[in-house]
């Protein structure tokens, strides 16, 4: 999806003013316990049409999430691949793809709004490419994480207290 969220951003926000709903700036929602449904925004990518189905179903207050994408995040990937067993192929792409990530920092990578009806959270949830990338980066380099709870250490899985 090629669309400059931070100019996005700003549009979002001015079209919820002038539909008179209320905004409440919110962190994420998208990891609630609630029940949530999620919108197509790959085939439905105009948040208006999302805002026209909140007003139908009777939302007055939307929530509205943006991320700015922060060389933290690129930092702790770093921190993460220390700790990962990468083949040295994989581990050069993703050293790569992280270094071209540090050019993203102070962007918008993410816009999300949501509203409640009924048990449910309904969430529009826009990222960039870029940072579906690097969220798929992060989780190839988890995947690939040694856990010191399963290294047995050098003695194997038996412990003697003799």
């Amino acid at each position: 999806m090629r669309i400059n969220l931070d100019t996005l951003r700003t549009e979002i926000g001015e079209h919820l003013a002038a539909q008179k709903l209320v905004v409440f700036h919110s962190f994420p929602r998208s990891g609630e316990l609630l029940p949530a449904v999620y919108w197509d925004t790959g085939t439905h990518p105009d948040y208006r049409e999302f805002i026209t189905a909140a007003e139908a179903a009777g939302a007055k207050v939307i929530t509205f999430f943006v991320r700015e994408f922060s060389q933290d995040l690129v930092e702790d990937a770093w921190e993460r691949m220390e700790e990962a067993e990468l083949e040295r192929e994989e581990r050069r792409a993703i050293e790569m793809r992280l270094r071209e990530c540090s050019g993203f920092t102070g962007f918008t990578c993410q816009i999300e709004l949501s509203f409640d009806a009924g048990p449910r959270v309904y969430i529009f949830d826009l990222r960039t490419d870029w940072f579906e990338d690097i969220s798929d980066l992060l989780d190839r380099i988890d995947e690939a994480r040694r856990d010191p709870q399963d290294d047995p250490g050098p003695t194997g899985p038996y412990f003697s207290k003799n």
